[in-house]
């Protein structure tokens, strides 16, 4: 597996930002963060109703509420940006995007040498119960959720072209 560095917060603009190099096509790693069915074999399990901007849904994770997700743009196979509830401190997530506490994550996708280079930025934490303690449990996440997508994602094309 590609070794790639962990996230990084800043804290002066409340995101959360992680790039990294995966041993794949572009096509591929758009596969692993557009496509619902995809999406859950690395993150949460994923349900969205329609396709591109506009599109809604939800996203589960073990032992945690149902977390509703809508996808705020999209360009295939270039870039991709989710907005979702996931503030812990709120108790109960409502059972809509609600825009006064949701952060978004926005993924862009590059073709380099040897595969795709994914950048994701999460932003809005500023409008979180907690920014520092979120940025920070949303930091390691990341870390831990892209590790398992880039295992996946290039065991998936090592057996392509096997």
């Amino acid at each position: 597996m590609t070794e790639n560095a962990g996230s990084v917060v800043d804290e002066e603009t409340f995101s959360v930002r992680r790039t990294i190099r995966i041993a794949a096509p572009v096509e591929k790693v758009w596969r692993a963060v557009a496509e619902p069915e995809h999406i859950s074999r690395w993150f949460g399990r994923t349900e969205l109703h329609g396709r591109g901007v506009g599109a809604t849904g939800t996203m589960t994770f073990p032992d945690y509420d149902v977390i509703p997700l809508r996808v705020e743009a999209h360009d295939e196979p270039h870039l991709i940006s989710y907005r979702w509830n996931n503030d812990d401190a709120l108790g109960d997530l409502p059972d809509a995007v609600d825009e006064s506490t949701s952060t978004v994550f926005t993924f862009t996708l590059e073709a380099v040498d040897g595969g795709t280079q994914l950048t994701v930025v999460e932003t809005g934490f500023e409008r979180t119960s907690d920014p520092l303690a979120n940025l920070e449990s949303h930091r390691t996440g990341w870390d831990a959720e892209l590790d398992k997508m880039v295992a996946l994602v290039e065991a998936d094309a090592a057996e392509e072209t096997a």
